[in-house]
Formats: structure tokens, sequence, C-alpha cells
């Protein structure tokens, strides 16, 4: 794969020309009476025209052609593309798969897309899915465009080659990108290649506030890489356009590329992060902090401080919590989580969950750290320790009750997947101790009765 040059910042304003034709930006105006080099200007909307200025997303193309000249689009089959979420019953159970099988015929990025859960849909914008996509073969003269909302797409086996009408990425596994709605795209791939999809409707992606952290940390906005232009002046004899639209596939034929845009500007763009360069922001006293310091991108809802959809990672860290119970805690969450594993081992749960497998705990169902974990960490010696050292695990997780397909509910699921937390023993007996129990201030009882 070649090596790319990318534009940096998140939602920034960019402009970017091939170099092969400089000057094709027209200066001072979006849509002069003839575009340099005759290119046609065509505006790719994000939000609404009237939206506030800090929310506005759009970008001007300039290119050999406009993106409106195909035939009329017909439906396709969409395989096991779905957003019926009331085709199977639903199950409150703590969910596990196994890894999903990478394909043994030929399948491309489209045909390989797999719907596991989801809630909402995307007539009334409102909503999110989640999908696995296994892959084993490049997409040749097609593209799909969502127009049903935002892709956030994370390789777990295998880097994509994405080439969007913004120009080309290669994301590697341990890296993201976001394809946002409406913008035209074609993946191409070096062999058996795996990974998941977090799909929302709303709106699109932003970078967490801050609050109390100050201005740094996390994901910062320098380390977001947006493709630079490029073009390709091809004629074909069949160039399929894909477009996923109300939840069904639809294609329309055409003579050309649609990578055809010779320059762009604009705040709207296709864009990847390398999740390395999290800064992680962790507690140094005791207890353990909520996941939410770990928020790579959100999609805010109109409640405040609620997200229609998270993404969070676990990455390496030093783990320095004194008198803690270290890994994460037993919890009931009125959020749904989806969790994926790209490498490694995910510390509350060594054994079972693997990479390019998932799990999900719905509303309200409890889960936390199987009993290895737990005899583990309420025993072991409190020193600074690395956590998640090569591994790096994800959470989608959501306001939204999702649903479980049909597929997903009948596919690779994990049956003992609850035997994890069976072993856990009672501890409990009524009694303080034997005398030697220390409280909070490290005193112990026996101390305490003698001192009054």
């Amino acid at each position: 794969m070649e090596k790319l040059v990318y534009m940096s910042g998140f939602g920034n304003e960019f402009s970017s020309e091939d170099p092969r034709c400089p000057g094709s930006l027209p200066v001072g105006q979006n849509n002069p009476q003839k575009c340099p080099y005759g290119l046609y200007a065509e505006q790719l909307s994000g939000s609404a025209f009237t939206a506030p200025r800090e929310t506005n997303k759009r970008s001007w193309l300039y290119r050999i052609r406009p993106s409106v000249l195909h035939q009329p689009f017909k439906k396709m089959e969409r395989g096991l593309i779905t957003h019926n979420w009331d085709e199977a019953d639903p199950i409150p159970n703590q969910i596990r798969w196994h890894p999903f099988d990478l394909p043994k015929k030929k399948l491309d990025f489209v045909q390989g897309l797999t719907t596991i859960c989801g809630a909402g849909e995307p007539r009334t914008r409102h909503g999110v899915s989640i999908y696995v996509y296994t892959c084993n073969t490049s997409m040749s003269d097609s593209c799909l465009y969502n127009s049903d909302g935002d892709f956030l797409i994370v390789p777990q086996q295998g880097p994509l080659l994405i080439t969007t009408e913004f120009g080309k990425m290669k994301v590697d596994p341990n890296e993201i990108c976001v394809i946002q709605q409406g913008m035209r795209f074609k993946v191409d791939v070096e062999g058996p290649t795996r990974g998941y999809i977090l799909e929302i409707f709303d709106g699109h992606f932003t970078l967490p506030n801050l609050g109390p952290i100050g201005a740094n940390g996390l994901a910062n906005p320098r380390d977001f890489q947006t493709p630079i232009a490029w073009y390709e002046d091809k004629e074909v004899k069949e160039f399929t356009v894909i477009s996923k639209y109300q939840g069904h596939l639809f294609s329309a034929q055409q003579t050309h590329s649609p990578f055809d845009v010779v320059a762009w500007h604009g705040n709207y763009a296709p864009y990847k992060y390398n999740l390395s360069n999290f800064v992680t922001v962790n507690t140094v006293s005791v207890d353990h902090m909520d996941p939410s310091i770990f928020t790579v991108l959100t999609c805010q809802s109109t409640k405040p401080g609620v997200a229609i959809a998270d993404f969070v990672i676990f990455p390496p860290r030093w783990g320095v919590a004194d008198k803690t119970f270290r890994p994460p805690y037993y919890h009931r969450n009125c959020m749904s989580e989806f969790m994926g594993l790209i490498y490694g081992s995910y510390e509350a749960k060594e054994e079972g969950f693997r990479p390019g497998g998932a799990t999900l705990h719905s509303m309200m169902t409890p889960h936390g750290p199987d009993a290895d974990c737990f005899q583990k960490a309420s025993n072991c010696e409190l020193q600074p320790q690395r956590v998640a050292e090569g591994t790096m695990a994800f959470m989608f997780e959501s306001s939204l009750s999702m649903a479980i397909t049909k597929w997903a509910n009948e596919n690779k699921v994990d049956d003992k997947y609850f035997t994890c937390w069976q072993p856990i023993k009672k501890h409990f007996t009524g009694k303080l101790g034997n005398g030697k129990t220390a409280d909070v201030d490290g005193q112990s009882q026996a101390k305490k009765k003698k001192t009054h």
C-alpha cells in the first residue's frame, strides 16, 4: 500500500487540491461561473444550511463530473444488513460472541457487512446500528455511500485502503476512521480482513468536553488526520454506486469513477485516528474511575450529558490506585455496552473474550469481572503496574436499548458465557473479623476498643 499524506486536526476548515492541478481551487468564491480546469462545483452538506456556525458541516468539491451523472437506482440484495429490530425476541442476558468467521468465499466490504444489534431507525434520524465486517476481496469498480448516517470503522484484522471523494486513507488495526453521511468510498484489502462498525443516525461524532481535565488530554484534535485531494479521471464500461438508504441497498450504474474530485475545501470530510495517540487520564489516589474518561468520540443526544453513542477504548496505562479493587467494578447500567477486542486479552475477562469477538451487556443487565479476576485483584499486592499492556479493547456505548438481530442470536454465540461468574463465592460471615481486620484508617477494631 502506498505512503499517504494527511492534514492534521479535528473538524478543521481544510483546503486541498491535487498537486497535478495547481490552482484548481477557486479564489474568493465557492461557485464561479466557470471553475478552473473546466471542473464542476458541488456542495456536500452534512447539516442543515441554517445550523449554528459551530455545528454547520459542509464542503465544496470541484470535480470532473457532477455526482448526479448516473442511471436510476435499483434495489439490490442487502445480505445481512438489517434495521428490523423485531425479527427476534429480546434477550436481557449477558451475550458473548466467539470471533466472527473470516469468509471462505470471495466477499468485498459491502457483501461482508453483518448487523449485530441496534436501536431506532434511519427514517427518523435517530438511533444506532452495530456491524461486523468480514471480507477478503477489494471493491472493484464499485463504491458505497451511506444515506442513513455516519460509519465509525474499527479494523481488527488486516489494513484497509479506503479511497474517498476527498482522497485516500490507509487504516490499520489500532486505528479508526469515520466516513460521514453521504461520502462515497471504496475499500481495498490485502487478504482476510475483519472489524467492527458503529453507525449513528442522529448527527455526527464530536470530541467529548474535557471539563476539569483542562485543555489537553484524551484524544487531542491535532492527532486526527484527513486525506488530501486525489483524483482519477477514469472511464469504465460500468461503475456501480451503492447507496445504503433507509436500511436497504440500492445500486446505480455510471460510466466513470466517482473519485474524480480534483480539489475541495470545507469542514465536512472523512478522517482517521491512531488509538495509540490517546492521552489516558486515570486516578492517582483511590477507587476505579468511570469508563467515560476513556471516551475518544461521542455523539450527544438532546439531553445534556447523555450520549446516543460513545466510542470508548481501554488502552495500555499505569494502575496506581491505593486500597482499591482496580479492574472494572460490578455494575448495572442505564446504557447499552457493546465491547470488541482488537488484540490482546481484556483485563476483566482474560479467558473467552477473544480478538474478533464481542460482548453485549444490555440495559440494567449486571456485569463485571469474572471470578478469577476478582480473586486475583482482591488479593494481589497493590504496586504500580502496567494495565492492558499489549491489549486494545473498545466499547460502543449507547443510551438506547439495543436489540440483537436474528443472525446474531443464532451465530457464534458463547452459550457458556454466564459460567465465568458462577464460581464467585460468598465471603460474608456477619462478623468483622478476628480482631486483626483493619478499617479505612488502618486501625484494627481491637485497637479502637482498647483506646476507648
